[in-house]
C-alpha cells in the first residue's frame, strides 16, 4: 500500500514551527523575520521526510503552475521538425517550467481533447506548433491563458514565431551571385505563370518573394522556372530530367525550393553525367537531414527550428514581447556551390 504523502503540516510539526512559518521558508520568502535556526530546522525536516510541495495547491494560490502546454500536429512524431520541441524544452528548463507535450495528428477531435487536457491542468500558456508553416485554426482559448503560435499563424492570436523566409530567399540568391552565377539559373519548385491564382502558404509566398527581390537587385533572370506542387525527391528528379532533355546546355546552377527537390535533381544530374558542383551548382532550403548525407553535401538555408522553439517559450513568458517574431534562417555551407565557369 502506497505511503501517505508528506504534507507541509508534517514538516512544520517536525521543525517545531507553524505551517505558515514553514511555508514562508520553503517558498523562499525574504521577509520571514525568522531565525537562521528556524530556516535550518525546516529545510532539514523537509529533507528527512522527503517532502515535495503540492504544485496544484501552489497554483491555486499564485494563479501560476510553471507549466506550458505544447500542442502540435505531427511535430513530435516526425524527425523533420523535432527541433521545435527540443528548443522549447531547453527554454522551458532554463525558465524552470515544465513542458506538457501533446500530439493531435491534425485531428480536430484530438486537438479539442488536448486543449481541454492542458486547460484542466491550469497551464500558464499554450504553444500551438505545426510541422509545416501554415494558417492554423485555433478554437477559442480563455483570455487568461497566453497563446503563442509556433510555425503557424492565426488572425485571432497575433503572437507567432516564424522563420524569416523572405530574408532566407534573398540569402539563397546572394550565395549564387557571390560565386559569379549570372546565367543558367534554374528555379526548381515554382513558376509564377503556372501557379498564378494559387496559394501554398504564407511562408512559401515569402520565400518566393525574397528570391524575386534578390534576383531583381542583382539584375538576374532565371533561365528556367519549373512548377512542382509536391516538393518530394521523385518530383525533383522527374522535373530535372525533363529540363535536361529540353535545355541541358542552359543549366549552370539550381535554386531548389527545398532539400528534397534538390536531392531528386541531384540524382537526375548524376544520371546525365553531370557533376555537382563542377558542372552544376545547387543551393536549397530547410537543412533536411538528407542534405548532410548527399555527396557532395548540400549547401542550404536552414529552418531554425530549435531557435524557433526556444523563442516561442520566451515570448510566452515575456509579456513585453508580442506580435510576429521572425527568426533568421542561417546558411549551412557544404560543397554544392562552385564558382561559375567563364
Amino acid at each position: 500500500m502506497p505511503s501517505k504523502r508528506v504534507t507541509l503540516s508534517d514538516v512544520a510539526r517536525r521543525a517545531g514551527l507553524s505551517s505558515t512559518a514553514a511555508s514562508m521558508i520553503l517558498n523562499g520568502r525574504p521577509d520571514t523575520r525568522l531565525s537562521q535556526d528556524a530556516h535550518d530546522r525546516v529545510i532539514r525536516a523537509a529533507e528527512e521526510l522527503g517532502y515535495r510541495p503540492n504544485l496544484t495547491a501552489r497554483g491555486l494560490r499564485t494563479s501560476t503552475t510553471d507549466t506550458i502546454g505544447f500542442i502540435s500536429d505531427v511535430v513530435a512524431t516526425t524527425r523533420f521538425a523535432s527541433g521545435l520541441i527540443k528548443g522549447a524544452l531547453d527554454a522551458a528548463h532554463d525558465a524552470k517550467h515544465v513542458l506538457l507535450v501533446l500530439e493531435t495528428a491534425g485531428d480536430p477531435r484530438r486537438e479539442a481533447e488536448a486543449i481541454e487536457a492542458v486547460l484542466d491542468r491550469q497551464v500558464d500558456g499554450i504553444i500551438f506548433a505545426t510541422m509545416r508553416s501554415r494558417e492554423l485554426y485555433v478554437p477559442r482559448i480563455p483570455d487568461s491563458t497566453q497563446v503563442v503560435l509556433l510555425n503557424a499563424t492565426n488572425d485571432s492570436y497575433p503572437n507567432s514565431v516564424l522563420p524569416d523566409e523572405r530574408q532566407g530567399g534573398r540569402t539563397a540568391v546572394d550565395l549564387l551571385a557571390s560565386r559569379g552565377h549570372r546565367e543558367g539559373i534554374v528555379l526548381l519548385g515554382f513558376d509564377e505563370e503556372a501557379e498564378r491564382g494559387l496559394f501554398r502558404s504564407m511562408t512559401v509566398a515569402r520565400r518566393i518573394a525574397g528570391i524575386g527581390e534578390a534576383m531583381r537587385d542583382h539584375g538576374l533572370k532565371f533561365a528556367v522556372t519549373e512548377s512542382i506542387w509536391l516538393w518530394e525527391p521523385e518530383h525533383g528528379y522527374a522535373a530535372m530530367k525533363k529540363i535536361l532533355k529540353r535545355r541541358r546546355s542552359a543549366v549552370r546552377s539550381i535554386l531548389a525550393l527545398n532539400d528534397r527537390l534538390a536531392f531528386g535533381a541531384h540524382q537526375a544530374l548524376t544520371e546525365a553525367g553531370l557533376s555537382v558542383p563542377d558542372d552544376v551548382s545547387i543551393v536549397s532550403f530547410d537543412n533536411d537531414e538528407i542534405a548532410a548525407y548527399m555527396r557532395p553535401g548540400l549547401t542550404t538555408i536552414a529552418l531554425p527550428h530549435e531557435q524557433m522553439g526556444r523563442t516561442a517559450v520566451e515570448v510566452l513568458l515575456d509579456h513585453d514581447r508580442s506580435g510576429e517574431i521572425l527568426v533568421p534562417m542561417p546558411i549551412v555551407e557544404r560543397d554544392s556551390i562552385a564558382p561559375a565557369s567563364s
